[in-house]
């Protein structure tokens, strides 16, 4: 199944590989090779959607590392949704843990590279799914929830805030990682605003493609009871 898997997107897209390796664990992605290549000019023109998924993230790898640090001990068995994973790499991360883990992302493409990630990973079959966070399954929620850099647009923000109550369960814990996006503020303020506890749960430095460092912190909001 992965050679399958990899081998209709090697079909279709030149790739490439990037490792990741945190508390020895690791991973090696398999990535689109370059994603101002895959840039479509008809989606952009109608809501400026740009292939964000196609990168490997600060924030992804720095919710990775957090997640890998609390261990199968806060996540084995436990059911947990992934929002705009792209190549999914904390859903891999939980994966290992032991979690029950759900990719969930708007472009098909993605969820494709975060299943053949999976497998050629040895993790065996990762469950997807396509979701638009203005319609999220009715009756369908998380006791958690990660999500990492999704806040780098205002729509982005007030959709993420009106859709956490509507997909967590009453209690249930999100971790939104997030590298100083300008509109993070207002999105926690947002969620303290309806009832939601929201904290820092960690703060990581971590180096982009290009070698730039961020600064990741990752929020942990929990739902009211």
């Amino acid at each position: 199944m992965s050679h399958e898997l990899q081998a209709a997107l090697q079909a279709r897209y030149a790739v490439r590989e990037e490792e990741f390796a945190h508390g020895g664990w690791s991973v090696r992605m398999l990535l689109p090779r370059a994603a101002d290549e895959l840039i479509d000019e008809r989606e952009y023109a109608v809501d400026e959607r740009l292939p964000y998924w196609a990168e490997l993230w600060p924030s992804a790898r720095a919710l990775a590392r957090h997640l890998l640090d609390g261990g199968a001990d806060d996540w084995a068995g436990v059911r947990v949704i992934e929002l705009g994973a792209g190549v999914a790499l904390p859903s891999l991360a939980l994966l290992h843990l032991g979690a029950d883990t759900l990719a969930t992302d708007w472009y098909a493409d993605a969820l494709a590279f975060a299943r053949t990630n999976a497998w050629r990973n040895g993790l065996g079959a990762l469950r997807t799914d396509p979701l638009d966070w203005n319609h999220p399954p009715p009756e369908e929620r998380y006791p958690r929830l990660v999500a990492a850099d999704v806040l780098y647009e205002k729509r982005n923000a007030d959709l993420l805030a009106a859709l956490l109550p509507r997909i967590v369960e009453p209690g249930g814990m999100a971790l939104i990682a997030d590298p100083g996006r300008v509109y993070a503020g207002e999105f926690l303020d947002a969620m303290r605003a309806r009832g939601w506890a929201v904290d820092l749960a960690d703060e990581r430095r971590e180096k982009s493609a290009a070698q730039a460092e961020s600064t990741v912190r990752i929020h942990r909001l929990r739902a009211p009871r």
